[in-house]
């Protein structure tokens, strides 16, 4: 019998490239539309390979799989996936690393120039009959601003990159970075505390784990200007939302952008969707056309890849 691939849920609008690909090497495709681990049990307890993509790949569900060789991951974070248990196992755990990296870093600028210039303030001013800059008062030129990236992965190489011609001061903590390689992006690298002080806008860049959970917390927004503000592109849960939010409220920073939350979907009660200080999007800041495209035939590619007996080309947690 061939070899079985069950994709547990996708947002997309066909699967035709997987298709495609699987099953020209003779692989059966099986999709679902699946989210509960218990529910996704007996589909994929004879499945040879995972694709997911929101859905809760425990450890019970991991545990219960005959012959799987490998989950993988329709994004880059798997902070839905039970890695630890995937790894007692043997089964490779992969990702697609560089499919939206232009996408997110572009987004990022653009939320921390939207904040920069303040233009959710001036179109809701300018909505409401206020002519002029008085809303925006008092505003600072952006290349006098410093930049603090935490974590310096692709994206945020990216968004170093974007940046330099703005002629902003970047500082870097990421205690896993080659320090030269931080330095040849016009970089400084620093601690967290040093950039924390000193940065007028802070960008999140780490994916969440059990030791990046909460790691900007109550403490953490304590250390920062009260003109700073916060973009978070990364996960929602690497910082701690309610604190964010008091932070934001009480005055003790600027401002916040974020494109992820602790809760996803977010609940339209959220009080991020709600501030005149905050903008918001939807998860969205992967998305373009040909991000959708790349994601999707790469996916089906690696797992061709290892059902072939190759080693996978992204993978996170088996050398």
């Amino acid at each position: 019998m061939g070899k079985k691939v069950v994709i547990t849920d996708y947002q997309y609008e066909n699967i035709d490239a997987e298709r495609r690909i699987i099953g020209a090497r003779g692989y059966e495709l099986c999709d679902y539309q699946i989210k509960d681990a218990g529910e996704l049990i007996p589909v994929c307890r004879d499945a040879d390979a995972i694709v997911t993509q929101y859905s809760d790949v425990s450890a019970e569900l991991i545990d219960s799989l005959e012959h799987c060789a490998m989950i993988i991951k329709y994004g880059i974070g798997v902070n839905n996936i039970d890695v630890e248990a995937a790894t007692r196992k043997g089964i490779y755990v992969c990702n697609v690393p560089d499919y939206g990296v232009e996408e997110v870093s572009d987004h990022t600028v653009a939320m921390m120039l939207a904040l920069a210039k303040k233009l959710p303030v001036l179109t809701r001013a300018l909505r409401e009959g206020d002519w002029g800059y008085g809303s925006t008062v008092p505003l600072s030129r952006f290349c006098e601003s410093t930049v603090g990236l935490v974590g310096f992965g692709r994206i945020p190489q990216l968004v170093a990159k974007k940046l330099k011609g703005f002629g902003v001061a970047i500082r870097v903590c990421d205690p896993y970075a080659d320090e030269n390689l931080v330095r040849e992006y016009g970089a400084e690298p620093v601690e967290l505390d040093e950039l924390l002080a000193e940065s007028d806008f802070i960008s999140v860049h780490v994916p969440l784990t059990r030791e990046t959970r909460g790691m900007i917390g109550e403490a953490e927004f304590r250390r920062m200007k009260s003109t700073a503000v916060v973009i978070n592109t990364a996960r929602g849960g690497v910082i701690h939302e309610k604190a964010l939010v008091e932070a934001l409220k009480t005055g003790r920073i600027a401002g916040a952008a974020v494109d992820v939350y602790e809760e996803e979907p977010v609940k339209a009660d959220n009080p991020l969707l709600h501030m005149d200080n905050v903008i918001a999007t939807p998860h969205c800041a992967w998305y373009s056309e040909t991000a959708i495209t790349t994601l999707q035939r790469k996916v089906a590619e690696e797992v061709v890849n290892v059902l072939d007996g190759n080693k996978p080309m992204n993978c996170i947690n088996l050398s």
